[in-house]
């Protein structure tokens, strides 16, 4: 299984696969169809309350990641994040953010549960 992790602003590569942008809001001053995105769950990603809380710095990294995997339990992320795990078995999958940090946000521990 091959799941990789990049920022949606760098440039598209033939490696990428299946391109699937895990962010709830579309990347600032990026148009779509320079960001090439074939996928966009939004039911995926952590939900405005998390968010909000991780970015106003309210806890640790490890607490956000606690909180995410808690909601991807849920039954719609839970069908989504299946569907992107089946992707992944059949070929790449490229995991799209525009966080500066991917290693630190929600797309790490997508990327990690998509691994297991």
């Amino acid at each position: 299984m091959s799941v990789r992790v990049r920022r949606v602003y760098e440039p598209p590569e033939p490696e990428d696969g299946v391109r699937v942008l895990v962010d709830r809001l579309w990347p600032r001053g990026l148009a779509k169809d320079a960001a090439r995105v074939d996928e966009w769950p939004k039911g995926l990603t952590p939900s405005a309350e998390l968010r909000r809380w991780y970015h106003a710095g309210e806890g640790p990294y490890e607490e956000f990641a606690r909180r995410y995997e808690a909601e991807l339990a849920a039954p719609e992320a839970a069908e989504l994040l299946a569907r992107v795990r089946e992707m992944a078995q059949t070929g790449p999958v490229t995991l799209l953010t525009a966080a500066k940090k991917p290693g630190e946000s929600h797309t790490a521990v997508l990327a990690r549960l998509l691994a297991d």
